[in-house]
């Protein structure tokens, strides 16, 4: 065989994150800000849970769509944000990834042009190229919100099949204002285009958190992924959610149904106890990242670098274009020089050329020793 790989799978590339993460290895001493793995433990609750669930043999296959308990325990928790979903309207999946990747082999033909922001997280590029879509990317404002005059135009222009929003957004921090929020449905109501809005971050926001989907008159126009991996600081149980109106989410099922079967039981019932009894540890994650957050930014503003404040989520991307250098320059030097690795900002689009993403959900001893050493590479690369 010439070639045995398919095209679609050789056209995307392992995530920049990912890639500055594994250089870690080749500098012992390293300190890495690169992935979004907070540092909490996964609450007492949720893990009794699991291991509950082991011993009362709940290890079989649940429905495809998840447990009825959890569906309806993500129900009631929506609720406190004004957003309807029923039991009937949520698939619990392995992680927000795998329900993106689900959502998009349902609704996305080969040639169907899908617009995403730059910047953004890289799964939303590499999920349209997997599925054969056409990518559209729309402008971000300088701080980071969607600039709605960009979105009206591509859509009057292109006539996308899909948008993608992000709030609170990674890698930016931003969130979703309620005018903005006002704004996007005004252009979304009058428009044949459907939605994929990724709230993963949301229990993660320092201000009220806004959403597309809390208007019940376009729910056939919005699909919602979420998840518990930053909430309740178990990434690695694998377990996030979808949620559409029924004609929707009947079809992303069939995908879920053949990728995964079900999300994995015990994992499950560790998430519904999160709900149930430890929604605590997201005010305790919260406030503390608050304080992560207020002490990154002075100490970025201290340096003299552009930065807008985040508003969620747990990630800063101050701007690096002052240095003349590509944001992959600057992290490589940084690393090789310091020690302290970071992701380019080109990891996330065409718009994150110029800036470099911080993770600040690691330690503060941490963080003091990765902004000292940063504080000395700009220093020098100034002098």
């Amino acid at each position: 065989m010439d070639n045995i790989f398919s095209k679609k799978v050789e056209g995307i590339e392992i995530s920049g994150i990912r890639k500055f993460f594994n250089k870690v290895a080749e500098y012992p001493g390293a300190i890495s800000l690169t992935l979004g793995e907070p540092d909490f433990k996964i609450p007492k609750e949720v893990k009794e849970a699991m291991k509950n669930a082991i011993d009362e043999d709940k290890t079989t296959y649940t429905p495809n769509a998840g447990i009825l308990e959890l569906r309806t325990a993500i129900s009631q928790y929506l609720l406190k944000d004004s957003i309807r979903y029923s039991e009937n309207e949520i698939c619990i999946t392995v992680g927000g990834s795998e329900a993106l990747l689900c959502a998009f082999n349902a609704l996305i033909n080969e040639g169907d042009k899908v617009l995403i922001p730059t910047v953004a997280y890289p799964a939303y590029e590499s999920c349209a190229k997997l599925v054969g879509a056409e990518i559209l990317t729309y402008k971000l404002k300088e701080d980071f919100s969607i600039d709605m005059d960009s979105i009206r135009e591509i859509i009057k222009k292109e006539h996308p099949k899909l948008l993608v929003v992000s709030f609170p957004s990674n890698p930016t921090g931003a969130v979703m204002t309620k005018l903005q929020r006002d704004e996007l449905y005004s252009i979304v109501r009058d428009e044949d285009i459907l939605i994929i809005s990724d709230e993963i971050y949301s229990a993660i926001s320092f201000e009220n958190h806004y959403s597309i989907s809390q208007y019940d008159d376009i729910k056939d126009k919005v699909i919602l992924v979420s998840g518990f991996s930053k909430m309740f600081s178990m990434t690695g149980i694998r377990i996030g959610y979808i949620c559409a109106s029924e004609s929707i989410l009947k079809e992303v099922v069939k995908v879920h149904q053949y990728n995964v079967s079900c999300a994995p039981s015990i994992g499950q019932y560790g998430a519904l106890a999160g709900l149930k009894e430890a929604l605590y540890h997201c005010e305790i994650i919260k406030n503390e990242f608050k304080i992560r957050r207020d002490y990154v930014y002075g100490r970025l503003k201290a340096m003299g670098l552009e930065v807008e404040l985040p508003k969620g989520a747990f990630y800063i991307l101050p701007s690096i274009r002052k240095f003349n250098l590509t944001s992959e320059e600057f992290c490589n030097k940084l690393l090789q020089n310091k020690k302290v690795a970071i992701v380019p900002g080109s990891a996330f689009g065409i718009g994150g050329e110029g800036y470099i993403r911080i993770s600040y959900c690691y330690s503060t001893e941490n963080l003091k020793k990765a902004l000292d050493s940063l504080e000395e590479f700009i220093k020098e690369l100034t002098n």
